[in-house]
């Protein structure tokens, strides 16, 4: 139920991506404002302009205004938009006159709003949710030393001027705290457990994939180098094995013809999704630079086991031998052995995705969002809380209803 309206407050997400973007940090950052708009609070959100397209079905109609900002495709990833220098961030929070600023990154729209918060004195969580480390060791080839440098200058100059870091998983707190990241806290992302369901298993579907009754093996996200979906070819080689492929992405001509009979099915979304995901029989996995990974949080939620690197998030997702398998990252033959093991235990399938199921099901969208508030009161807390309130600066659950997944660095 809403807040009492002493403790409403006024919070600016700024995000790079947001629906119609398809991402899991246009997701995030919906879901954020959809939570704030339902608790009785006054979201903004400002994002890059330039996304074509309806949002999906799981999204809808934005849930609180948007203040879009001008911006230019990446080169080579054009569904990535980067904003253009301009004054409407700094404007739109001035004009909204925010509690908290919420940061939903530490690329640049978030390092230019992290600037026009200070100058407003007003606090700031950012949330740590890609690896630009990762991405520049991919991207960059023989520069690797320099551009991984660089991604975490940008990295520490965002987040060592917020109040407090969220970080989706264990491994990225550790990391965070290992690059000198001060005030870092784990907040991991939710999923709907309602929509990804076991009950979504769709038996035509599984006929139209897999006619013949192969295992179907699926990968579901971007199409892009850092997911390393390539090292699917030797599942795809498999005999009596169907791998089934739900994305876009820069590398999706490429993958096409380096992992031959595999079924490509472009972006999905909302029920359609849901639908692939539970109709699947493994959920494979493929990149080692996850911050969290919220697909695979989705096929447990689905019921399906799932097969991950054992790096990054996956690492607090899937427990091995219980929810999946976790094997080592880039290592192509792992994933294959992975799958033949699998593909022979029938039971232990069915084990592992309802021990999935289970393990996700205390990680609804409402629970995670009531302890982003607990943050933001926290953080309140010390800067003497809401501004405009006539009580504390509390703003929905107390320090403690963060502890669920609160953890603190050990630079703290």
């Amino acid at each position: 139920m809403p807040v009492a309206d002493n403790t409403r407050m006024r919070v600016v997400i700024v995000t790079e991506s947001f629906p119609p973007d398809v991402n899991g940090v246009a997701h995030c950052a919906w879901q954020t404002a959809r939570h704030l708009a339902l608790r009785g609070h006054e979201p903004l959100v400002v994002t890059p302009a330039g996304a074509r397209g309806r949002p999906g079905e799981e999204h809808g109609a934005a849930p609180c205004p948007v203040v879009r900002v001008p911006s230019v495709p990446l080169p080579g990833h054009p569904q990535i938009r980067v904003a253009l220098p301009s004054r409407r961030p700094a404007a739109a929070l001035a004009a909204h006159r925010p509690d908290i600023v919420h940061l939903a990154g530490a690329f640049v729209l978030e390092a230019r709003a992290m600037t026009a918060a200070r100058r407003l004195g007003v606090p700031a969580v950012a949330v740590y949710q890609t690896d630009l480390g990762g991405y520049a060791r991919t991207y960059l080839g023989a520069c690797l030393g320099a551009g991984e440098d660089l991604a975490w200058r940008r990295i520490r100059a965002v987040h060592h001027a917020a109040d407090r870091t969220l970080a989706p998983s264990t491994a990225a707190v550790r990391d965070l705290a290992a690059h000198g990241v001060p005030r870092v806290r784990l907040w991991p992302p939710g999923v709907d457990s309602e929509r990804f369901h076991p009950g979504r298993r769709d038996l035509e579907l599984r006929r139209a994939l897999a006619p013949g009754g192969e295992l179907i093996v699926g990968y579901v996200g971007r199409l892009a180098p850092e997911k390393r979906v390539e090292l699917l070819a030797p599942v795809c080689a498999l005999p009596g094995v169907r791998v089934v492929i739900a994305g876009d992405g820069p590398h999706a001509a490429r993958l096409r013809s380096a992992l031959p009979g595999a079924r490509f099915l472009g972006t999905r979304t909302g029920d359609e999704l849901a639908r692939i995901f539970a109709s699947l029989d493994v959920f494979v996995h493929t990149g080692p630079h996850e911050t969290f990974c919220q697909t695979v949080q989705e096929a447990q939620a689905s019921g399906v086991p799932v097969i991950a690197p054992a790096a990054g998030g996956p690492l607090d997702l899937v427990d091995h031998a219980r929810t999946g398998l976790l094997v080592p990252p880039h290592d192509a033959e792992a994933l294959r052995d992975a799958v033949l093991t699998l593909e022979t235990a029938r039971r232990a399938r069915t084990e592992y995705g309802r021990a999935g199921r289970e393990s996700v099901l205390g990680r609804t969208w409402g629970v995670v969002g009531d302890e982003l508030l607990a943050h933001y009161a926290e953080v309140l807390g010390v800067r003497g809380g809401v501004r405009g309130g006539s009580g504390p600066g509390r703003c929905g659950p107390g320090p403690s209803g963060a502890g669920l997944f609160t953890a603190r660095s050990p630079q703290q």
